[in-house]
């Protein structure tokens, strides 16, 4: 399977992609790139995330007024997901750890520190053991300091990060997709180790883990920055690592099953790790076919 390789967008993109990318651009402060995985998904269907020229939620929602995810900090019950038994709505909660910048007191060498673009490679092809990533180097890259300094990523650790749960309350769209759009994906402000002294709390990891029964054309899209890995059947299907602008991935499973040893009609996990470590901008969306199953929330 062919992992995200991110390309300047381009005359002739399919539809949907030029549809989205012009949806979040100006918000983001950023120009977007286009990562994809697998077939070319996109070349006669429209965008499968909803067109908005604003939101005026910071922690994301599809049109202003109507979806307001608020700012995390609890267990919503009966959150929205795509699809699921009759019997419950899917729970896709999962929790945001916040991090001070590096050059704050107490803040993490990750944060506010690193730039540059896409890189791949910075985790390891299967998930850990803990269900988390397991950062394949011995030492620091172009965008990160060390394993130990990764680790706390995603893992509590009362010395750098406050945990914070935080749900994505996926809408159905007309087309029966699930959305969730976040131009300014600000779930954390005024909360955790707060904003420091600017407008948004820029410095956090968020982390989620669904289950989903695998359908003939699934798919399932993300656009946004900075680090992105999805794992699905504990194998990594979008790699998007790295400090970068805007960028949009998109994995169709039918094409990558083998590589993923998927089965239509059985019951997957799929683990989800987003950072924004650096101010300017933060995007945040998903579109997904997947029919999600866990009906309780499932935290790590």
């Amino acid at each position: 399977m062919k992992l995200a390789q991110p390309t300047t967008a381009r005359a002739g993109a399919p539809r949907f992609l030029a549809v989205l990318l012009s949806t979040g651009t100006a918000l983001a402060g950023c120009t977007p790139e286009i990562a994809i995985i697998g077939r070319d998904i996109g070349a006669t269907t429209t965008s499968p995330l909803p067109a908005s020229s604003s939101s005026t939620s910071s922690a994301g929602g599809d049109d202003p007024g109507i979806l307001d995810p608020g700012a995390g900090g609890g267990f919503p019950q009966g959150a929205a997901g795509a699809g699921g038994d009759e019997g419950c709505k899917p729970q896709l909660v999962g929790v945001v750890r916040d991090f001070k910048a590096f050059d704050s007191e107490g803040g993490h060498p990750d944060f506010e520190y690193f730039a540059g673009d896409v890189m791949r490679g910075l985790v390891e092809p299967d998930l850990g053991p803990d269900d988390k990533p397991v950062y394949a180097h011995e030492g620091g890259t172009d965008h990160t300091t060390g394993p130990e300094a990764f680790y706390q990523w995603y893992h509590d650790d009362p010395t750098v990060n406050v945990p914070i749960p935080y749900v994505v309350p996926l809408k159905a769209s007309e087309r029966g997709l699930g959305h969730f759009v976040g131009e300014q994906f600000f779930p954390i402000d005024d909360q955790g180790w707060g904003n420091e002294g600017r407008e948004h709390n820029y410095g956090f990891t968020y982390e989620l883990h669904m289950t989903f029964e695998y359908r003939p054309g699934d798919v399932f899209w993300f656009a946004g920055d900075d680090d992105l890995w999805v794992f699905i059947n504990r194998r990594l299907a979008i790699d998007m690592g790295g400090l970068h602008s805007a960028t949009l991935a998109a994995v169709d499973l039918d094409a990558s099953a083998e590589e993923l040893g998927i089965e239509v009609g059985k019951e997957y996990p799929l683990d989800f790790f987003h950072a924004e470590r650096r101010g300017f901008g933060s995007m945040f969306s998903i579109s997904t076919s997947l029919t999600f199953t866990n009906c309780d929330p499932i935290l790590r």
